[in-house]
């Protein structure tokens, strides 16, 4: 998405390149966390649901497409406890 002028794209570019590497990967894994409280509250926002389906859920959302159908099999049922 590009909501911004390419000025502003590029001092905020450099903003982010002037922070020292370590908080670079402190915001990135703060994004990260939030992102994953707000998939985990909308696949809660459906109703009650076991903690192991959310898991699963949630690994499927943000990692499926990464594995082979046969990887995503073991592995959730791995998460579920099968």
């Amino acid at each position: 998405m590009k909501d911004r002028s390419k000025t502003t794209e590029q001092l905020y570019n450099r903003k982010l390149l002037d922070l020292e590497p370590e908080m670079r990967l402190a915001m990135a894994c703060r994004m990260f966390s939030a992102a994953r409280e707000l998939v985990s509250a909308g696949i809660s926002a459906g109703g009650e649901i076991p903690a192991s389906e959310v898991r699963a859920i949630m690994f499927l959302r943000l990692y499926g497409r990464d594995f082979t159908q046969a990887e995503c099999t073991r592995i959730l049922s791995r998460i579920k406890g099968t």
